[in-house]
């Protein structure tokens, strides 16, 4: 390889000055949500318990896409197959420990807790991206050897997310294996027919769980059950409200003294809306929507396929799951468990994510000696 294909030029500045913020907003968001919570909580008792965990998980998040900016993302492929093995093994970790509300999501050591999930996601992002770049761009175009292959893996990936009682990280998994294939190539007619039949998977398996039908009956109409299945949707939809175009201001919330459960997790666009109002709320959708944008770009600039998909991949997670996330807390679809990117409390969830971002920021800085 030459010289001049080694060397690294500057990162792409919008998108790595959009990730700081989003993070930024997501740790005084997550203390705004919480404080009232974490100081009448018997175990905490302090006001900030949250925002410190939060804000120590941002530096250790920070130093590691810093860290992951400096490495080449060619070389992320030979540990693809490790990071498959290792993956597979926390996913099936997690039956060894006690479930929480019902699920088994998490690996606990001491204090410490990850969902292995969230490393999941990436790693299939991480295995599509070699294999499509070794198997050449005719072969994509088949269903026997382009399509069906890569949604074996990736469903057996999603099955063991599924297993967990996750359903919509195993979406997320699913939907961004349709958009890299996309992408890479695959026929429109082939994904026509993958999306009817990941349909009909999620389908069924709302039809087979009461709780996911309960959620799905709700959506529909959350005042039929307004104590019960249609709770959490209607207080969100209050704190929406409330909010109005200005916002109550910040750490003034009234939906997250105990109306909301968990308002710092999956359902801290809501309080948002509430304490900053529309503007707060366009604010972040318009960061996602630059940090998606930046994405694409590198993405269409990389100067070879495995760049262009592991760019697609990395920026298709973190979109897709920010569209559930909002579509969710506004009522747009049913009730489902997925965080918003760099804004909801997290450690592990924050932590990968800025990792993935250091590839992505990695990317962009060989675009410009293509």
């Amino acid at each position: 390889m030459s010289k001049s294909k080694t060397r690294m030029g500057s990162i792409d500045f919008v998108l790595f000055s959009t990730i700081m913020l989003l993070v930024a907003i997501g740790v005084v968001m997550v203390y705004s949500a919480s404080s009232y919570k974490a100081f009448f909580d018997k175990s905490t008792h302090d006001s900030m318990f949250f925002l410190k965990r939060q804000g120590l998980w941002a530096v250790i998040g920070t130093f590691f896409m810093f860290l992951t900016i400096k490495i080449d993302y060619k070389k992320i492929k030979r540990y693809t197959k490790l990071l498959m093995v290792i993956s597979i093994v926390c996913l099936l970790s997690v039956f060894a420990f006690e479930s929480t509300n019902g699920a088994q999501r998490w690996v606990k050591i001491g204090s410490f807790g990850f969902q292995p999930s969230e490393i999941a996601k990436y790693v299939v992002v991480f295995y599509m991206a070699k294999s499509i770049e070794a198997k050449g761009g005719r072969k994509i175009g088949t269903l026997l050897y382009g399509v069906i292959p890569y949604l074996l893996v990736s469903g057996f990936y999603a099955g063991l997310v599924f297993a967990e009682k996750n359903l919509s990280i195993a979406a997320v998994i699913m939907i961004v294996t349709m958009i890299v294939l996309y992408v890479s190539g695959a026929k429109i007619k082939h994904m026509v027919g993958v999306v009817g039949l990941v349909a009909l998977a999620g389908i069924a398996g709302i039809i087979f769980e009461p709780y996911r039908m309960a959620r799905f009956t709700s959506f529909i109409n959350p005042w039929a059950d307004p104590k019960g299945s249609g709770y959490q949707l209607i207080q969100s939809l209050l704190a929406m409200g409330s909010g109005g175009i200005w916002g109550v201001g910040l750490g003034r919330s009234r939906q997250k003294c105990y109306y909301i459960p968990e308002p710092h997790n999956d359902f801290i666009f809501s309080i948002i809306g509430e304490e900053l109002g529309l503007i707060g709320c366009t604010i972040i959708i318009a960061l996602f929507v630059v940090l998606v944008w930046r994405g694409i770009v590198i993405a269409v600039k990389a100067r070879d396929t495995y760049g262009t998909l592991l760019a697609t991949g990395i920026t298709s997670v973190i979109a897709v799951q920010a569209i559930i996330n909002i579509a969710v807390v506004t009522g747009s679809m049913p009730v489902t468990g997925v965080p918003l990117p760099f804004i909801s409390y997290g450690g592990s969830s924050l932590v990968i994510n800025m990792i993935a971002m250091g590839v992505l920021l990695n990317i962009s800085r060989q675009n410009e000696y293509t």
